[in-house]
């Protein structure tokens, strides 16, 4: 399992600017880094930028700031960026209480570790 700690940004809606929440900490198992190269490879074969990828919820021990809590659902975009169209990835989800998108700063896929 690897340990993830991002910065995590709150939208209350789609016009207004993101606001910098603390740390959102959570981890990964290997069958999720597996996920998540899978779908970076179906994205450079067929040619897509992006899509979701399911968060198992029992393994992701997800921990959000205190006030931004639960969230109704919770799930991977994957995503080609940059120059190289490396494969990315960050957690994405709206909280329970309003609906508010709640997401975290993104990381290179190949930089997970294994």
């Amino acid at each position: 399992m690897s340990a993830m700690t991002l910065e995590g940004w709150c939208k209350l809606s789609a016009d207004q600017k993101p606001t910098h929440l603390e740390d959102i900490h959570f981890y990964l198992t290997a069958e999720d880094r597996l996920h998540l190269e899978q779908a970076e490879v179906y994205l450079q074969e067929n040619g897509q930028k992006e899509m979701m990828v399911d968060a198992n919820l029992d393994t992701l021990d997800l921990k959000m700031p205190e006030g931004y809590g639960p969230l109704a659902d919770c799930m991977f975009r994957v995503y080609l960026g940059g120059v190289e169209h490396r494969g990315q990835f960050h957690l994405v989800g709206h909280r329970a209480s309003d609906g508010s998108l709640i997401y975290t700063n993104a990381v290179l896929i190949d930089q997970l570790l294994n």
